[in-house]
């Protein structure tokens, strides 16, 4: 059973690396360049539109991980963008889970997209015509004022010596050298060509390259201590303004992501051993035949996972999606009622304010999931999204 155990292990990191975490890497490194270039002129840009704030604050929603809506949250608090913005914000990202389907599911992602920025967008107009967030931040301020005067007490954290900052920009380049050759292998088996078939040596490489680069990463996670959130302000704006911080930032985040995508791959191949009693094909029978049972409830399981800060959880639930264990009305509805890194500023400076708009989003997420999940299954709807998802896989296949 052990070696059974350790094969899985084996298996699951190989994927997490080859399947997603190169891909990750790849465009953590593709937006935290263009952010950079741009230095966050986007994010001023949205605090001189009044009257397109939800729609702007969905569109950094949108962008993958969750750098974009980490950056909103502080905004409401200076009085710069509305609460409805901030609801439309929270509801429209995935979070880093987006970085798992990006490369496994492009189709599904662009669907998503477009049946989370919909009902974000109508939702923030929403909130914005009642006076929750005028109620909110004068709550705040009163806060702010009763504070007034007291003096914290700062915890300054010891600064890295020249030698410890040189050795982890040595792990850093040494990390995504492994990545880009990790990447081309990663390419070849989204293009489904076997490289055991033209060289039995470049198909073991490519398999220790995987194993490697997860372990790599598991690593990094250790030394970092960030199995939580992986991003906050402080970070968003250091690499707004430095190349450097924006590579060793994505080190970490392409870390955070691969680290909770091994966790889902594994507890998910470790369920299905379990379930067969240590038969795997047996297993793999009991659990399809469980979660298709399932149904409906998966719908509000999706929305309960969504409660949870952080995006590990919802790296998870978006893995088992793209093993064909839920169906598509979990995932919109898991899509919506996430927050991902992005509750956790408004969390630390407002309790309040976090608790609202995080129940806010999630009853749209309950009725939008179970919509879909109507449509899916007791009309023709899902056969024509198929066949829609099918010609647009043809674009990348």
């Amino acid at each position: 059973m052990f070696l059974e155990i350790l094969e899985l292990f084996f298996e699951s990191a190989e994927d997490a690396f080859l399947e997603v975490g190169v891909f990750v890497g790849a465009i953590l490194l593709l937006f935290g360049y263009i952010n950079y270039r741009k230095s966050g002129n986007f994010i001023k840009s949205i605090e001189r539109s009044k009257r397109f704030q939800p729609i702007l604050g969905a569109l950094l929603g949108l962008t993958p991980g969750c750098g974009g809506a980490v950056f909103v949250m502080p905004l409401f608090f200076k009085g710069s963008v509305t609460f409805g913005t901030v609801v439309a914000t929270l509801m429209a990202t995935m979070g880093d889970s987006a970085f798992v389907l990006i490369p496994t599911s492009p189709y599904h992602y662009v669907l998503v997209s477009i049946l989370s920025f919909i009902p974000a967008v109508i939702t923030g107009y929403l909130v914005d015509k009642t006076s929750l967030g005028d109620f909110i931040l004068r709550k705040y301020k009163e806060k702010l004022a009763l504070l007034n005067g007291q003096k914290d007490k700062l915890k300054v954290e010891p600064k890295p010596t020249p030698t410890q900052q040189k050795n982890g920009l040595k792990l850093t380049y040494i990390f995504w050298g492994l990545l880009a050759v990790g990447l081309v292998f990663g390419t070849m088996e989204i293009l489904m060509i076997d490289i055991g078939e033209f060289s039995s040596f470049l198909g073991e490489f490519g398999d220790i390259v995987g194993i490697v680069g997860t372990l790599f990463c598991l690593g990094i996670m250790f030394k970092g201590k960030k199995w939580i959130r992986d991003d906050s302000v402080e970070s968003q704006e250091a690499k707004s303004k430095s190349l450097k911080a924006t590579l060793k930032h994505s080190t970490l985040e392409t870390a955070f992501v691969t680290s909770w995508v091994l966790v889902g791959f594994l507890a998910f191949e470790l369920l299905v051993l379990g379930a067969g009693g240590g038969d795997y094909a047996a297993g793999e029978q009991v659990v399809e035949s469980v979660l298709l049972a399932a149904g409906l409830a998966s719908v509000f399981v999706a929305v309960a996972v969504g409660i949870i800060p952080g995006c590990g959880p919802q790296i998870i639930f978006v893995a088992l999606f793209t093993q064909g264990l839920v169906p598509f009305a979990a995932l919109i509805a898991n899509a919506i009622s996430q927050d991902g890194d992005a509750l956790f500023p408004v969390l630390a400076m407002d309790r309040r304010s976090a608790i609202y708009a995080s129940l806010i989003n999630k009853v749209p997420a309950l009725i939008m999931g179970l919509f879909i999940f109507w449509l899916e299954f007791y009309t023709d709807f899902g056969q024509y999204v198929q066949l829609a998802l099918d010609s647009f896989k043809g674009i990348f296949i």
